[in-house]
């Protein structure tokens, strides 16, 4: 049979890709990355299918090859609904989002040469995306960020039966993809051995908007800021004392930074900045943190010898330009909305246990640390960690198999972590190179002593910690792609164009 070349090229590849999450967009970096690199370096047409609520980075919302698809989301059950009507509206919930995602992947977006979907979660996604590749005759490749049945077992415990039905179905249609990418070493192992899955390992890591950021932009950060870090939760503290008399707004002094004539320059007695990214779940612990903040605040009182007595002559003596061999701690637990319109508040947040953390935060009453809980848009979050002092990871994991997304930003920026140990953090974080690991809040808090002696000229450690967090935030998203997810993209486009062929000979 003869193939016209106008034929052939209907039959070659469509030369779009579908990426598929069921949740929320903005809230998942690493597959806007991959919706970036697809249209970037791959050159494709690629449609987003996924629910709204936070709006994703500018760059997607600007690229003209992407395309955002926000599907309805299941409602929410009234709290009035009778017991004997819950178990049924729970059943309904995943029948209603598979025929949502079948139609989306069917009907509303054109056929794709690839579905790229993420996991967890794995029902109904797998087996709706399994089903749509095989309706539009089209690859679908799985992104393994963690295994689903392990966040279902967290909250109905690993013996539930649902949790063996759920274990299951994600096994058995994560077979059945084409490919599959995960996140760590120690998962490839895990899909390998036990799942009967070949799987590439890609790496998170940061793209090009995270880096360390200069005294111009963390000026700008601190000045747009200013106003937030002042206020304090609900308490006077060495932050808001720090901050009074410099007026609002400030454009040429802040808590960290000072302007003189066109010269900006971080002050010499400026606090310790230190961030944790926190999503203000019960899988991250904020109350280590809280608990590592009040045994510096008193280690550092009982090595210096002061009594609680002198707090305001303390506060006055930091604002007048006293160095002290221990730093204040001006502390951000933050939030990353990605919201598009950008008013930085304490009070925004969807976290089931922020209130719970700020309350305590409220009795502390700390001399040399400050809480502020942020919300921040997807411009100003990679500023803040770029501008930040150290990093503190509070994530572990259901699986013990994936890493944390927050800690690849960091390195980006060249921040340095301390973060919670578990099995395959390894990977990640290297021990007294780029961070180092604590197991309690203890350990946490001899840690903040060791790495902040001096800060911030003569801490030593935390300068080597720095370097090599410079170091390794030099590898970027867009090389790890190109290396390790362009190749599978490529190889399920091309099986797709020759079984075209096939069926159309």
């Amino acid at each position: 049979m003869i193939i016209r070349s106008e034929e052939r090229d209907q039959m070659g590849k469509r030369g779009r890709a579908c990426v598929v999450v069921l949740g929320d967009i903005g809230r998942s970096p690493r597959m806007q990355y991959h919706a970036l690199s697809l249209a970037l370096q791959a050159s494709l047409q690629v449609d987003i299918v996924a629910y709204g609520g936070s709006e994703p980075h500018r760059a997607l919302r600007e690229n003209p090859s992407i395309h955002i698809h926000k599907m309805k989301q299941w409602p929410t059950i009234p709290q009035g609904l009778p017991k004997m009507l819950k178990p049924f509206m729970l059943l309904l919930k995943p029948l209603f989002q598979f025929l949502m995602l079948l139609w989306y992947l069917c009907v509303k977006i054109p056929a794709p040469d690839v579905f790229l979907v993420q996991n967890p979660p794995s029902v109904p996604t797998l087996v709706a995306v399994k089903w749509a590749s095989w309706l539009r005759n089209a690859k679908f490749i799985v992104d393994w960020h963690n295994f689903g049945y392990t966040l279902l077992a967290l909250s109905l415990g690993r013996n539930s039966r649902f949790v063996t039905v759920y274990r299951w179905f994600e096994r058995h249609y994560g077979k059945m993809a084409h490919g599959a990418l995960c996140v760590t070493r120690a998962m490839q192992h895990e899909l390998t051995q036990n799942w009967g899955i070949k799987a590439a390992v890609l790496y998170d890591q940061p793209p090009e908007f995270f880096h360390p950021a200069s005294l111009e932009e963390k000026h700008k950060l601190f000045c747009r800021l200013g106003e937030h870090i002042s206020e304090s939760q609900g308490v006077h503290d060495c932050a808001s004392h720090g901050a009074m008399g410099m007026g609002s707004p400030n454009l040429n002094e802040t808590l960290f930074t000072a302007m003189v004539a066109d010269d900006i320059f971080l002050k010499p007695n400026r606090p310790a900045l230190v961030v944790s990214s926190t999503s203000w779940t019960a899988d991250e612990d904020f109350g280590i943190l809280l608990e590592a903040a009040v045994m510096y605040d008193r280690r550092v009182a009982a090595i210096l010898n002061e009594d609680d007595s002198n707090v305001e002559v303390l506060w006055n003596e930091m604002s007048a330009g006293k160095q002290c061999l221990y730093p204040s701690f001006c502390i951000f637990g933050m939030q990353q909305p990605l919201t598009q319109d950008f008013t930085p508040s304490m009070n925004k947040g969807k976290g089931p246990e922020k209130e719970k953390y700020e309350e305590k935060i409220r009795r502390l009453h700390l001399k040399r640390v400050a809480f502020r809980t942020m919300w921040l848009s997807a411009e100003d979050y990679p500023l803040l960690l770029g501008s930040a002092d150290l990093g503190v990871c509070l994530h572990t994991s259901s699986s013990g198999l994936d890493l944390p997304m927050k800690v690849v930003d960091m390195f980006g920026c060249g921040l340095p972590v301390c973060a919670v140990a578990y099995s395959c953090i390894k990977e990640l974080v290297k021990i007294e190179k780029n961070g180092l690991l604590f197991s309690s809040s203890s350990e946490l808090a001899d840690e903040l002593l060791m790495l902040f002696k001096g800060f911030p000229e003569e801490c030593d450690g935390l300068k080597l910690l720095r370097n090599g967090a410079l170091e390794m935030g030099s590898s970027r998203w867009a090389t790890e792609w190109e290396e390790h997810a362009k190749p599978l993209i490529s190889e399920a486009s091309l099986l797709f164009s020759v079984q075209l062929s096939i069926s159309a000979l």
